[in-house]
């Protein structure tokens, strides 16, 4: 027929016929190395996602306890933005919470500007994961030590459990005392009655210091600033966070020394209002009944950083000098004059090393 005398087509692709094992292996190596490609990239966001999620945990910490990480990058934009703008309480407590966060993580803001929107919401994600996680790891931290030294300092009968959360707060005389506001007396059976009733006459507040922050628990009328800040639970709360669980037993280290350390005058501010926290509740929330937490801590930040003049601002530097040294110790460095350190063993061994050189070079 006319179709089997036709002559075949030509091959206009130019291929060059090759084995079908050997396509396959290319085949086989391509896929390898696209699958190489997405474990390095798992890899590399495994590795981001450590790294954020590690360095996010000294936020809560250095920077903020409470405020997002968003609200603190807004508020600093706000500034950037509009110079000449008024600023409002909250919006200066936010600001000063940016640069802490800023000393604490100098690389953020760099890295903010190199990344793009998602990649940005991701990463501060990640930072927010470590600092809820290390709020979280403290809270749970203090919660069974706070019961353990209030059993050992004040022997409440019966001794408190760190796993019972009914038999604390007022309910429980001891942790009643400490809870009790500064300007009540919680020997005074009405003021007990009210207290643990709730009426409107003892509404017990974040606008009330309560005893347990005060030197001996005891507090002055007339003079509240007295004592405050200096109670034993509060340093032994503080250096179980930031030395360890076993050194808050170490309570030694009172004297006239003045060795502030910047970066830990930061981390004092902040932590004593998550100590706080701690001695009257059993899980992390902002409000509990007629307290609010979040307004508590702000309370505290501004005792130390919005003092009303400069003999306030002496007393604030002298209460964070003596911080300093319940929670660090002395540092006498500054007594390491060259006399001094002439006489010490390195410098003696120096001396003695060269003085037997020049003899042996004598001899000879």
């Amino acid at each position: 027929s006319s179709n089997s005398s036709r002559s075949p087509l030509p091959d206009n692709s130019q291929r060059v016929p090759t084995s079908p094992q050997a396509r396959a292996k290319r085949k086989i190596a391509t896929l390898m190395e696209e699958v190489e490609l997405l474990k390095q990239d798992k890899a590399t966001k495994q590795r981001k996602t450590i790294y954020y999620v590690a360095q996010g945990r000294a936020i809560r910490r250095l920077a903020a306890l409470y405020s997002p990480i968003e609200d603190l990058i807004a508020e600093n934009d706000r500034r950037c933005e509009h110079e000449d703008s008024v600023s409002t309480l909250e919006q200066d407590r936010l600001q000063r919470s940016y640069v802490e966060l800023v000393k604490a993580l100098p690389w953020i803001h760099d890295k903010i500007a190199s990344l793009d929107d998602e990649d940005s919401e991701d990463m501060l994600r990640k930072l927010k994961r470590g600092a809820d996680s290390a709020r979280g790891d403290d809270t749970g931290t203090l919660k069974e030590l706070v019961a353990s030294w209030v059993n050992i300092e004040f022997r409440p009968n019966p001794l408190i459990s760190a796993s019972d959360k009914h038999h604390r707060g007022f309910v429980n005389d001891t942790c009643g005392k400490l809870l009790c506001p500064a300007e009540w007396c919680w020997d005074d059976p009405v003021v007990k009655a009210g207290i643990r009733d709730r009426t409107t006459a003892y509404i017990v507040s974040e606008n009330s210091w309560p005893l347990f922050m005060y030197q001996n628990c005891a507090a002055i009328a007339g003079n509240l600033e007295h004592g405050l800040m200096k109670s034993k639970l509060l340093v032994m709360g503080l250096k179980a966070l930031f030395t360890s669980p076993s050194s808050a037993n170490e309570l030694d280290g009172d004297g006239q020394g003045t060795d502030i350390i910047e970066n830990n005058r930061r981390a004092r501010r902040q932590d004593q209002a998550k100590v706080k926290t701690c001695v009257a509740i059993t899980s992390w929330r902002t409000i509990d009944g007629d307290f609010d937490y979040e307004m508590f801590w702000n309370n505290i930040v501004d005792f130390f950083e919005d003092a009303p003049g400069p003999a306030a601002r002496a007393r604030v530097d002298e209460l964070l000098e003596w911080w300093t040294r319940k929670v660090f110790g002395r540092n006498h460095r500054q007594d390491l004059t060259s006399e001094v350190v002439s006489r010490m063993s390195v410098r003696a061994l120096a001396a003695q090393r060269l003085a037997m050189e020049d003899a042996l070079f004598d001899s000879d």
